[in-house]
């Protein structure tokens, strides 16, 4: 792993900007190589879909960017919780080529090591 760094509101922001401007290796650059991101909904139940590894992670993003080329997260709020966790709150919108308007209040949360992301943690509100 890289030179430890602290966790902090400005490289939270970094790394979203990243997936604003859909660009899946700045997202990565921030991310450990044993990373795992737990999806919002998947057949990895309780956990939804779990990616392992900064190569699935990749796939899954150029997919769902390629789906939903207008996708982006707004509304941003982080809290950090010391240096191992931190909470961001948002609104993703975007219009998937297949489908109607998305639009949906969500969080992540982040775990760290060093300063360098080691899960994501994706919950998002569905209708029911």
């Amino acid at each position: 792993m890289p030179e430890p760094r602290e966790v902090t509101i400005a490289l939270i922001d970094e790394i979203q900007k990243g997936f604003n401007d859909h660009d899946v290796d700045a997202i990565l650059s921030h991310f450990a190589d044993d990373c795992d991101w737990l999806m919002a909904s998947g057949p990895d139940l309780p956990e939804g879909r779990r990616c392992v590894g900064k190569a699935e992670i990749a796939e899954v993003l150029r997919t769902r960017y390629a789906a939903i080329p207008d996708m982006r997260w707004e509304d941003m709020r982080h809290f950090l919780c010391g240096q191992e966790k931190a909470l961001s709150e948002w609104t993703v919108r975007g219009t998937p080529k297949d489908g109607p308007a998305l639009e949906r209040l969500g969080c992540d949360i982040w775990t760290f090591k060093d300063g360098w992301v080691t899960r994501k943690d994706t919950y998002w509100k569905f209708p029911a």
